[in-house]
């Protein structure tokens, strides 16, 4: 086994640490525990996913001094379950523990304008865009940028701080509505489809890459991942080519997500760097050799990373709060649960989550077989039994 010099290994029975209290962390949590580590997670909510499963629950603010000492002291490596962390507790935490990614790789990924910047140094290619910080800035922003995106440049996710904008005028009133937040103007691109890539890099800079998905999103929440012989050979391979350099130029260390387009010319652009696990790779609990949440917790022990060969196809249909709700009368009922685990393949994955609200993150389903059409079968039976809109084509 190759480790750093400066990085331990860490045997099972000692401490990981993660800030987040979410459903990430919650099947981090389960991951490391399976591996024989405690958890301990810090994070303000009295109660949440990822609190429910751990071995110790901080229950404390993201800069909390005392807090994070006290987690700094019980565990040995630390981790975060979401970008917008404060990056400067990630450094706080590093000058005692092994932190994994750093905050200096955070600290540009959840800032849109630095990361599309980064990006581009690395030779990398993104839509056109521009920074906004200003209504000056749209008013000298290119006549090419229109019809666009403006997107918040930090603390947007899931399709939030985000407007589609025809012109001028209504970027002007996008970034009114946005409380004159920094943000970027994307132009809208002649998109085919979207994919993305997970990847685990190690303290001793190994890199093992997930096959890479390809995604739907509905109003701005991933729906649907499909991992299978669908997807262009090239496309993945320059898609992973790119995912390992930007990697590489974060001298990132943990699970690292990379959403791509995909052009009707065949070009493929960055959309943006997610600094951890990653919706689109829960198939990887289910069809991989190594889930995306081990490669977390190895990465963190200093353990050799896990093989990502998948055993099948895999078709994930992500649940949200919706399906708890009956279609006619809007009453709360219960979900299917029985029809869609009697389907061959079909493995659920619930958050834990107390209460379902409608465009909440519950839960997902994967249906994995041994071919793309077995999963995609099982995946739309799954979907009608749930309510879930799914077209296999």
């Amino acid at each position: 086994m190759t480790v750093s010099r400066t990085f331990p290994y860490l045997v099972p029975g000692q401490w990981l640490g993660v800030l987040g209290g979410g459903q990430l962390g919650r099947m981090f949590c389960q991951a490391a525990q399976d591996l024989g580590y405690q958890v301990a997670v810090l994070d303000p909510a009295a109660q949440g996913p990822a609190a429910a499963v751990a071995d110790r629950h901080l229950q404390a603010a993201y800069d909390d001094e005392a807090a994070l000492a006290q987690l700094a002291g019980l565990c040995k490596a630390v981790t975060t379950e979401f970008e917008n962390v404060p990056a400067d507790s990630l450094r706080v935490l590093a000058e005692v523990s092994a932190v994994s990614p750093s905050g200096d790789a955070v600290a540009v990924v959840q800032d849109r304008i630095a990361e599309k910047t980064f990006i581009s140094s690395q030779g990398i290619p993104v839509a056109p865009w521009t920074a906004i910080r200003s209504e000056a800035d749209l008013d000298a922003a290119p006549d090419a940028l229109f019809p666009g995106i403006l997107k918040v440049a930090r603390l947007g996710y899931d399709g939030k701080g985000q407007a589609h904008v025809v012109n001028r005028q209504e970027a002007l009133a996008a970034l009114a509505a946005f409380d004159g937040a920094a943000c970027v103007l994307e132009a809208l691109q002649p998109l085919d489809y979207e994919i993305s890539v997970v990847l685990a890099r190690g303290h001793d800079g190994e890199i093992r890459i997930f096959p890479a998905a390809r995604n739907e999103h509905r109003n701005g929440i991933l729906a649907v991942s499909e991992v299978g012989a669908s997807l262009d050979p090239a496309i993945q391979a320059q898609a992973h080519e790119a995912a390992r350099a930007l990697a590489q130029g974060l001298d990132y260390r943990g699970v690292l997500c990379i959403e791509f387009f995909v052009l009707q010319d065949g070009r493929l652009l960055v959309n943006e760097i997610a600094p951890r696990p990653h919706n689109s790779g829960h198939y990887t609990m289910d069809a991989c050799l190594t889930s995306q949440f081990e490669q977390q917790a190895r990465v963190m022990a200093g353990l050799p990373l896990g093989d990502t060969s998948m055993t099948g196809a895999a078709i994930m249909l992500n649940l949200l709060g919706d399906i708890w709700f009956d279609p006619e009368t809007d009453a709360v009922r219960e979900p299917d649960w029985r029809t869609v685990l009697a389907i061959p393949g079909a493995k659920l994955h619930l958050y834990g989550k107390r209460d379902a609200r409608k465009g909440r993150k519950m839960g997902h389903v994967n249906c994995v077989a041994p071919t793309l059409e077995q999963a995609r079968a099982a995946a739309a039976a799954a979907a009608r039994a749930l309510g879930i809109a799914y077209d296999p084509a």
